[in-house]
């Protein structure tokens, strides 16, 4: 199974591939770009994200993820070198833990607490503009990594010309289904609990899997359908055991919609990164570039429809009287353009394996969190079922993990 950060098999792992599912299943909560490690590792070799001078994807790497170049240098130490990589992944770690755990938190206060007291109370009035906000901060900062003047220079400093590369059209159909499956988790939460909408992720497996085959015609080994159906299991067990239903709703029918939301939010978040995987495959577009084409037309479709509907109007009225709504909304813009760059520089350096650990750990912490802070009570049948879907997730990584290492010792690397 390829999946949505997976590399291609003669890229970086020669004869496996690595079958972890990194996408908003286990990190991209926010509805933001998916694409290729592979692509990300070639686009952050040269990329300013990184800092000027880092290593090229071309060049081999020791154990480790030193650079051959560094390990020869006179001027760096082994010493020096493990002390800056572990510096580093702490980095990556707490900004990672903080941009996404931030980003639940606000949307989870956005969505379901009103703003005001008493008579003046009132809720935000459109997901939608908060869609928008998202992408139009994440236009600006993947359109300034794409015109960078020292992002875009060859090896003989020579500016290489820039820009989407792929036919704007070609972004619309993952830019539409982005749109749709961000609006649906943030309606979601209207009607489930923030720790049954994150659970219900893990299950995103099934919808990729289900759209790999209808795109891709791929084919999946056992143990994939195995882990779907713990991890499914896990999710129905955690979400029929909460002791009460969501509050301000009244139960039944809302929980059914709810939980549609969720699935409409799985099956366009799993269309999203299948059809960017076919637009690299097609054009061999860098990842920011993917952002770039992606959110220009997010900002398109979405500013259409707020002025259509008039909920741009009615949102930015919000905000002027409700100035903490406006803070929200830039922290959720900021939360979720940091956490994507700290997603490709971790993988970059560190591998789709070790995101994927810091990404769960995150989804933890988030569940832990919201029921602290939003009061959330769980059953204790509940905590058997987000057992089971963490267990499995865990499990999924030591097998990976386990297969990456057989194929390093198989090649002598």
């Amino acid at each position: 199974m390829r999946s949505s950060f997976s590399p291609r098999a003669d890229e970086r792992t020669p004869g496996i591939e690595l079958k972890t599912e990194v996408s908003e299943d286990v990190g991209l909560e926010d509805g933001s770009m998916t694409g290729r490690e592979s692509e990300k590792e070639r686009l952050l070799a040269s990329s300013p994200v990184t800092g000027s001078g880092s290593h090229s994807t071309d060049e081999k790497e020791k154990p480790g993820g030193v650079p051959s170049r560094m390990l020869l240098s006179g001027s760096t130490s082994g010493d020096d070198s493990m002390k800056s990589k572990a510096i580093r992944l702490v980095g990556c770690f707490l900004g990672l833990q903080a941009s996404y755990i931030i980003w639940g938190l606000v949307q989870e206060r956005m969505v379901t607490k009103a703003y005001g007291e008493g008579a003046d109370a009132e809720f935000f009035p459109s997901s939608a503009f908060l869609v928008f906000g998202n992408r139009a901060l994440a236009l600006v900062v993947s359109a300034t990594i794409v015109f960078w003047p020292w992002s875009n220079r060859s090896n003989t400093d020579a500016v290489v010309p820039q820009g989407l590369k792929a036919p704007l059209w070609q972004y619309a159909p993952a830019s539409l289904s982005n749109i749709l499956s961000s609006w649906a988790q943030y309606e979601a939460l209207k009607y489930v609990s923030f720790p049954t909408q994150v659970l219900s992720k893990s299950s995103k497996i099934i919808p990729v899997m289900f759209v790999g085959r209808l795109l891709h015609r791929r084919s999946y080994p056992w143990a994939e359908y195995v882990d779907a159906a713990l991890i499914t299991l896990g999710v129905t067990i955690f979400s029929l055991n909460e002791k009460k239903p969501k509050a301000g709703h009244d139960g039944g029918a809302d929980s059914t919609l709810g939980y549609i939301l969720l699935a409409m939010y799985l099956m366009c978040d799993s269309f999203t990164s299948q059809w960017q995987d076919k637009v690299f495959k097609k054009f061999h577009v860098s990842q920011f570039q993917m952002m770039l084409g992606v959110n220009l037309c997010s900002i398109i479709f979405t500013g259409a429809s707020l002025l259509q509907t008039g909920q741009g109007a009615s949102s930015l009225a919000f905000m002027m009287r409700h100035p903490d709504a406006a803070q929200h909304v830039f922290i959720l813009s900021l939360c979720s353009a940091s956490g994507q760059l700290f997603i490709f520089y971790t993988i970059k350096q560190f591998g789709a394996i070790v995101f994927t650990i810091m990404m769960t750990i995150r989804q933890m912490l988030s569940m832990i969190l919201s029921c602290a802070l939003f009061a959330h009570p769980l059953a204790w049948q509940s905590f058997i079922g987000a057992l089971l879907c963490f267990g499995t997730i865990a499990l999924r990584i030591k097998r990976n993990l386990r297969g990456k290492q057989r194929a390093t010792s198989g090649t002598g690397s």
